[in-house]
């Protein structure tokens, strides 16, 4: 999350809902975080809508090896972009 300028840490990723995202970082956002090497990544996002209460949610993925990439949904770009944006 260093590249979107934001600090992020580590959630309480067993309890699965708006409150215990993977990653605590940008307010007003749930993160879904997977380091595999074969993702389904609607799969993700499901889980990642889900969880998210009120919050945008995201998937955080990447392969070893590889950088870091975001998917939100297309309806929550704008969103996404405006929390960014602060």
């Amino acid at each position: 999350m260093d590249q979107l300028g934001i600090k992020a840490r580590r959630g309480q990723q067993f309890s699965g809902g708006p409150d215990s995202p993977d990653v605590i970082g940008l307010e007003g956002t749930h993160a879904e975080v997977k380091r595999v090497e074969k993702l389904n990544i609607s799969k993700a996002m499901q889980q990642a809508i889900r969880d998210c209460g009120d919050n945008l949610p995201y998937v955080a993925h990447r392969k070893n090896g590889e950088a870091w990439m975001i998917t939100i949904q297309a309806a929550d770009i704008r969103a996404f972009v405006e929390l960014l944006a602060g």
